[in-house]
């Protein structure tokens, strides 16, 4: 049985292992509807719960895909469904009894605290479908898109523009373990978070931080961004659009990176903000394969887990 809570639990090795066992089963499925199991089900009979405590599309879909796909089934749960968030039952209690109901438990919240706080009490696997800190399964499934699309991530060059939110801190954990370089541009306000910078910075991460977009993006293999406003944003909001205005990913940035480069975005994306149309529309753009490799992702991160 293992978590998958963050992209720096698990070692070099057991991350490669999610990634090509993704890449074969993938490929092993071939054709098939997305509704038709793998042939040899490795979870039939078994349960998976999800805890939503944010909106989600990709999230939600890709998940209860992936575990029919492998042959299990799965109970979806909404925050105003659940008890947990509501402060009338404890988070030991509500872990103890699905660990009775189900075999596994994936949550999104805001909470990353709450992440850890299940995983103290819980007798099954916990996956992080994201939280205000991280989100390690959209990493996965970025890593694989890249490597389908560009070959081996190892010793390439991703440029993150815009805001240092929870995506980018689990991308330069990740830049860590499998051995590329990440630079951010973003402004001094909205940096990634910090004990994670410095530990990327203690274990030789290649981990460049600026607020010049021209200077992150040059001769990258790839260029990266998210919207600006994230679901947990209290603040200003036209302000911090207005702030980070010169990170937008557009043809000209574009024209920084490598002439092969591609463009991602984990969406939902805010056209002609943090990406223009042109972009996300354009022959670099591998956004839609993005998403849909959430699926295979996030089928391995199960298999894993469940071991």
């Amino acid at each position: 049985m293992n978590d998958f809570i963050n992209i720096s639990d698990l070692s070099k090795n057991e991350l490669r292992a999610i990634i090509d066992g993704a890449k074969k089963r993938k490929s092993e499925r071939g054709e098939k509807p997305n509704s038709q199991p793998d042939a040899d089900q490795p979870i039939q009979g078994k349960t998976m719960i999800m805890f939503f405590a944010k909106p989600s599309t990709r999230t939600r879909i890709s998940f209860d895909l992936a575990v029919k796909q492998l042959g299990g089934s799965s109970i979806i749960l909404n925050q105003d469904e659940i008890h947990y968030g509501k402060g009338d039952e404890t988070i030991k209690d509500t872990a103890k009894v699905l660990s009775q109901y189900a075999d596994i438990l994936m949550i999104r919240t805001d909470s990353h605290k709450d992440i850890n706080e299940f995983k103290k009490y819980l007798e099954i696997p916990i996956i992080n479908g994201l939280t205000n800190l991280s989100h390690p399964c959209q990493i996965m499934s970025d890593i694989l898109t890249f490597e389908e699309s560009k070959g081996s991530i190892e010793g390439k060059t991703i440029a993150w523009l815009g805001d240092g939110n929870n995506v980018v801190n689990s991308f330069i954990e990740a830049a860590t373990k499998f051995e590329f370089e990440i630079r951010i541009a973003c402004p001094k306000k909205y940096q990634p978070d910090k004990k994670i910078v410095e530990t990327a910075k203690k274990n030789n991460c290649k981990l460049l931080i600026t607020e010049d977009p021209y200077k992150a993006a040059k001769d990258a293999d790839c260029v990266m961004t998210d919207k600006w406003i994230s679901m947990s944003d209290k603040g200003d909001k036209k302000k911090k659009k207005k702030i980070l205005k010169k990170y937008q990913v557009n043809k000209k940035i574009m024209k920084s990176a490598k002439s092969d480069a591609i463009f991602m975005h984990c969406l939902p994306a805010s056209r002609e903000e943090e990406v223009t149309s042109e972009v996300m529309d354009g022959k670099q753009s591998v956004v839609w394969l993005q998403a849909f490799n959430r699926i295979h992702a996030q089928k391995s991160i199960i298999e894993w887990c469940m071991k």
